[in-house]
C-alpha cells in the first residue's frame, strides 16, 4: 500500500469581525432622538412663523427624506413600497398632522401626556404581532412614567378638549403601531436609506395639506431659515436615522420608553431657555420618569 500525497490547502482567511458596541452605547445613541425632539417647542415659539404647524411639519420631514434617499442611492423593491408608505404615515406623516392638532386644541401638558403612554401602547401591540408576552413590570413602568410626565408638564389650568384628547391619543397609537411594525418588518436596506423612505413618504403626505390649509408664508427670516434647517438637519434627519436603527438593535419596548425623555427635555429647556419654573413636583416628576426610562432598560 503506497501512501497518497494530498497538497496542501491554503487557509480561508476569517472573514473579518463586525464591532458590537455596548448596549449602553446603543442606548445612548438611540436616546439621542427623543432628547432633540424635547427641543421641538422651544425652536418653534422662537424661531419659526406662528400658525404654521403643517409646514413646519413637511419641512422637517419632506427635504431631510428626499436627501437620505439620495445619499442612500437605495428605492424600495416589491412589497417594500406599501410597507415604506405604511412605516411613514405612521412614524411621520399622520403622527406629525395628528400631533399638531393635539398641540393646538390642547395645552402642551396634556398633548405630552398623552405621547407618554406609547410604552403601554406598544407593550399591547407587541403580543399579537411580535408574539411578546405581556409583563406586569412593563405596564407598572409605564403607569409610572405617565404619573412622572403629568407632574412635570399638568398645570391646574389643564383643560380637556375632546378632539384634541382623541387626537394626541391616535398620534401616540400611530408612533407605536409604526415602532412595534419597523421591529416586525425590519431594515431591508442600511439605515439612512430606510430613514429617507420613510421621511420621504410622511412628506408627501403633508405636503398638499400645508399647501391646501396654510399656504406658503410670504416673507422669511434668517432665523426662521436657521429654525427650519435644524429641525430638518438635527430633530428630524439625524433624530429619525438614530432612532430606527435603535428600533432594530434594541427590544422594542425599552426603545418606546425613551420617548418619555422628550416631554423631560421639553421642561428642562423651558426652564433654562424660556425662563419657565420648575416646582417640587415637577422636579419629582422629572425623577419619577427618568427613574422610569433607566428601570426599562434593565433585565432581559
Amino acid at each position: 500500500m503506497t501512501a497518497t500525497m494530498q497538497e496542501p490547502v491554503a487557509a480561508v482567511p476569517a472573514p473579518p469581525r463586525r464591532r458590537v458596541r455596548p448596549l449602553w452605547v446603543l442606548t445612548a445613541l438611540t436616546a439621542v432622538a427623543p432628547v432633540t425632539w424635547g427641543t421641538t417647542y422651544v425652536v418653534t415659539t422662537e424661531w419659526l412663523p406662528p400658525d404654521r404647524p403643517l409646514l413646519a411639519a413637511t419641512v422637517r420631514a419632506l427635504p431631510a427624506g428626499l436627501l437620505l434617499v439620495a445619499a442612500g442611492r437605495v428605492l424600495p423593491r416589491g412589497a417594500w413600497w406599501w410597507k415604506a408608505a405604511v412605516l411613514g404615515t405612521l412614524n411621520i406623516g399622520a403622527f406629525f398632522a395628528l400631533l399638531f392638532v393635539a398641540a393646538y386644541r390642547l395645552p402642551g401638558g396634556v398633548a405630552a401626556v398623552l405621547g407618554a403612554v406609547q410604552p403601554l401602547v406598544v407593550a399591547l401591540l407587541s403580543l399579537p404581532l411580535l408574539g411578546l408576552p405581556l409583563r406586569g413590570r412593563t405596564f407598572a413602568l409605564g403607569a409610572a412614567g405617565v404619573t412622572g410626565v403629568a407632574l412635570v408638564v399638568l398645570t391646574d389650568a389643564a383643560r380637556l378638549d375632546p378632539l384634541g384628547v382623541v387626537a394626541g391619543l391616535v398620534a401616540t397609537g400611530c408612533m407605536g403601531t409604526g415602532v412595534v411594525l419597523t421591529k416586525r418588518w425590519g431594515r431591508p436596506v442600511p439605515v439612512l436609506a430606510f430613514t429617507g423612505w420613510q421621511l420621504a413618504a410622511g412628506g408627501a403626505l403633508l405636503l398638499p395639506l400645508a399647501l391646501a390649509v396654510e399656504g406658503l408664508p410670504t416673507t422669511v427670516t434668517a432665523g426662521e431659515v436657521g429654525g427650519f434647517v435644524y429641525l430638518a438637519v438635527v430633530n428630524t434627519a439625524l433624530a429619525y436615522v438614530l432612532w430606527l436603527r435603535g428600533i432594530g438593535l434594541l427590544p422594542a419596548d425599552r426603545v418606546s420608553f425613551l420617548g418619555l425623555l422628550s416631554p423631560v427635555v421639553a421642561a428642562a429647556a423651558g426652564w433654562a431657555l424660556l425662563g419657565q419654573s420648575l416646582g417640587p413636583l415637577q422636579l419629582a416628576g422629572v425623577v419619577l420618569a427618568l427613574g422610569s426610562v433607566l428601570l426599562a432598560q434593565r433585565g432581559r
